[in-house]
């Protein structure tokens, strides 16, 4: 078996013979089962019995040369938001799953993945409603960072189940959301790859939402292609050949603005060798202040769209169901009650106005380079121990990624960095509706920085 799960591989090996879905499905839940290992932690529920037909199934139409889908065969982790028909959906809340019914049919997005061939091994762990971006959960314990394991440092959130079943071969990829960063986030932290696509591509029908105005979906794997294959699938459309070409000649704009405020020394230094080896390469490189990014902050002085969206969405459970939920996130959406009607409207103005005036800054780049996330993965004890180091924490893992969220704009992010070294992403930024173009240079940019 392969030493880095990829679909491609794995397909490849499928066809040729040299595995069966069936050794797969094994292959993972012997990991998801391993006593000492990150599974418990990692999966909330998992369909063991379910999976594993599944994959005989695929076998068995694959020895009859019966015509599938591309993840036909391949196992994949799903996010505790996301409808499976005949399962619980319950946000990484044990609140929420004492009366949680079974979903009577799947979400869009993976009733499409199911077309297409997937199998599904359980639904991830999460932050509780997906409302933070360290990964911590109290209720179902939090998945180790491979990293500095001993120490014992954050996954990234708020899919933080999602990574670590891929990192630790519990599954070839996984589904996260993505409102402030929560698929990138924990992709960058773990040394893998993830992508959120411009807001409105995939459908949302039969997902457990957030924030309504920046909600997204989108993979966590160990390559790009593998996030090409999926988000096509996840959006209804073919899945395209990838088109890489070499970078010499790109213009990328390195945005100055926010994105690289207060950098931990690991993360500068990374991102700068980066940068390095991209001009090397042969694209022009160029420093960018972009002034309509100061919206961000204007808006997070309002109090954040996230913050009133959730609060809209959750208010009424956390009216029975407060004590049960993690302090942390009840106190963040309980605080967001003082944001009036007038300030959300400025908030959707303000939103408008940047995305608006960013377009006109960056239309003319082939892509916006920054550090995915301005921290290295901090340790869990300190975060436990002390609520304003938790809160400060969070705001700094997720204000990168959330200017995309902002903006509603395609991102992936790569690993950087040496192997043995901090945990660092590169994000790649399109404009709006160029998810392709943004995965193809953000891959062409992997390989540059592979060579």
């Amino acid at each position: 078996m392969t030493e880095v799960w990829t679909i491609s591989s794995l397909r490849q090996a499928l066809v040729n013979g040299d595995i069966s879905s069936v050794d797969l499905v094994s292959a993972a839940f012997n990991e998801i089962e391993r006593e000492e290992g990150e599974g418990a932690r990692s999966f909330i529920r998992t369909f063991k019995n379910e999976a594993i037909t599944q994959a005989a199934a695929s076998d068995a139409l694959r020895k009859m040369n019966v015509p599938q889908g591309p993840l036909a065969g391949i196992p994949l982790s799903i996010k505790d938001l996301f409808d499976i028909k005949g399962q619980p959906t319950t946000a990484g809340s044990k609140a929420v799953a004492e009366n949680a019914e079974p979903a009577k049919e799947d979400a869009v997005i993976i009733a499409r993945l199911r077309a297409a061939g997937a199998i599904f091994l359980g639904h991830t762990n999460m932050t509780e409603f997906a409302y933070s971006g360290l990964g911590i959960n109290p209720h179902y314990g939090t998945p180790l960072n491979r990293w500095d394991r001993l120490i014992g440092r954050v996954p990234g959130g708020s899919s933080s189940g999602a990574a670590i079943s891929v990192v630790e071969k519990m599954a070839v990829a996984a589904i996260g959301s993505d409102t402030g960063g929560s698929v990138r986030i924990p992709a960058a932290f773990n040394r893998l790859y993830g992508f959120k696509p411009s807001y409105g591509r995939h459908s949302l029908k039969g997902v457990f939402g957030l924030a309504r105005s920046l909600d997204t979906a989108g993979p966590i794997a160990n390559s790009l292609q593998c996030c090409r294959i999926l988000d096509h699938v996840m959006a209804g459309l073919p899945v395209p050949e990838s088109d890489v070409r070499p970078i010499a000649g790109l213009r990328f704009g390195i945005l100055e603005t926010i994105a690289l405020d207060g950098l931990e020394v690991e993360v500068a230094a990374g991102f700068v060798r980066a940068l390095e080896a991209i001009s090397k390469a042969g694209a022009r490189l160029e420093r960018i202040k972009v002034d309509a990014i100061h919206r961000f902050t204007d808006i997070a002085q309002l109090g954040g769209l996230v913050g009133g969206e959730a609060h809209h969405g959750l208010r009424g459970f956390l009216a029975k169901n407060a004590q049960a939920v993690d302090p942390r996130v009840a106190s963040r959406v309980a605080a967001a009650s003082t944001i009036s009607a007038a300030d959300y409207i400025e908030m959707l103005d303000l939103q408008k106005d940047m995305q608006e005036r960013t377009h006109f800054a960056t239309r003319n780049y082939d892509a916006i380079l920054m550090p995915t996330v301005a921290m290295i993965p901090p340790e869990i004890k300190p975060l436990l121990a002390s609520d304003d180091v938790y809160r400060d924490a969070n705001i700094k893992s997720l204000r990168n990624t959330s200017i995309g969220n902002v903006l509603g704009r395609p991102c992936a992010t790569i690993p950087i960095g040496a192997a043995d070294s901090a945990p660092i992403g590169l994000m790649v930024m399109g404009e709006m509706q160029a998810d392709d173009k943004v995965l193809n240079i953000a891959e062409a940019i992997d390989e540059t920085l592979k060579a």
